[in-house]
């Protein structure tokens, strides 16, 4: 991609804190993985995460959306209350089918390798096509519940892979066998552990790192690394293993925004 590309041409990221990005690209707005509430305990069965950061922008600062990319519904640091209120009035929400069945109006399931297009202002439209996400180690989506991930492209568009909270590099390899090389991958990572299994349900740090090299990303933006408690890995330890990147890392702060 050119240095500084052409705003037709580009993708902005707005990092709004944990999962939750606004994207522009091709002039289409994109919400992923909406959260807005503020910090405590959220409850999760007989469990509860515990939410450690205010949010830095509210529903009505972030003007008109196109459509939310909501990786998952059944957990409150991918949803929360805040976010399931947007997700209600929002002209539509992409997700597994289970979150459209749990949540109905607008939200609109994406099957695996199936795809919509969004009409682009300009002409043109944004191809968004669903991806496999594995929440935790295998045999454990019983436990963890559907995820999906998103792939972005279009004409002179940057292809952008948006992660969902996925732990399994045999995952991104299966896309990257499809897709790569990706111009950008929106990684969660965090390397998120609860009690309910011993094991990482995010990518780590240094997983991370080889997704991106597995991908053959040119740019790279972490997400999900921060601002909730059973995050077990973050803003301290992503830097390292990327030392050896040979793309752009861009490790933004809460609020911040940049432009590939």
């Amino acid at each position: 991609m050119p240095e500084h590309p052409p705003a037709e041409s580009a993708l902005t990221v707005r990092y709004l804190g944990g999962p939750t990005a606004l994207l522009e690209i091709g002039g289409v707005r994109l919400l992923v993985d909406p959260t807005f509430d503020a910090p405590g305990e959220h409850p999760v069965g007989d469990r509860a995460l515990t939410k450690t950061m205010d949010a830095v922008a509210g529903p009505d600062d972030l003007g008109p959306v196109d459509a939310v990319l909501l990786s998952h519904d059944q957990h409150p640091d991918n949803l929360d209350d805040g976010g399931r209120a947007y997700v209600e009035r929002a002209p539509l929400t992409l997700s597994t089918e289970a979150a459209a069945e749990r949540l109905g109006g607008t939200v609109r399931a994406l099957p695996n390798w199936e795809h919509v297009e969004l009409p682009r202002p300009g002409g043109g439209a944004l191809r968004i096509t669903g991806v496999p996400a594995q929440h935790g180690p295998d045999g454990t989506e019983h436990l963890t519940g559907p995820v999906t991930g998103f792939v972005l492209a279009g004409d002179g568009l940057p292809t952008t892979y948006v992660s969902g909270d996925n732990a399994s590099l045999d995952v991104v390899r299966e896309i990257a066998g499809r897709f790569a090389p990706l111009d950008v991958a929106l990684l969660f990572a965090g390397a998120a552990r609860t009690p309910l299994l011993d094991a990482d349900l995010t990518l780590g740090s240094a997983a991370a790192a080889e997704a991106a090299a597995i991908l053959g990303a040119r740019q790279v933006v972490p997400l999900h690394f921060e601002g909730w408690a059973h995050f077990s890995q973050g803003r301290d330890t992503l830097a390292e293993p990327f030392a050896g990147f040979s793309g752009g890392f861009h490790l933004l702060d809460p609020g911040r925004q940049i432009t590939l």
